[in-house]
């Protein structure tokens, strides 16, 4: 049997850098790597497969600092589904809900 820590270190990822699927690159390099895809948008299980994890768990928790601001990612996928929302007829700039 082969213990999987050392067929990701010692087979899998060097498979994945003759591929030119993932550099080979210092700890620095990997963490820009991961922040560039991060800011393109490119999903977490992607990345953690790209950087070898068993869990993209493991990935959200060392990289989540680098990720984009939902709050904005989130306002931005709903204007471009529905349009900005319209102002409420009281001025105070509160979004009226409907019930």
């Amino acid at each position: 049997m082969l213990n999987r820590n050392y067929s990701n270190t010692h087979l899998w990822k060097p498979a994945l850098v003759a591929a030119a699927v993932l550099p080979d690159c210092l700890p620095e390099e990997r963490f820009k790597y991961a922040s560039v895809l991060l800011d393109a948008g490119e999903n977490i299980r992607a990345l953690s497969e790209y950087l070898g994890h068993a869990d993209p768990g493991f990935t959200l928790r060392t990289y989540t600092h680098l990720m984009p601001n939902s709050q904005d990612r989130a306002r931005k996928a709903i204007d471009a589904a529905f349009g900005p929302a319209a102002e409420d007829e009281g001025g105070d700039g509160a979004v009226p809900v409907a019930v």
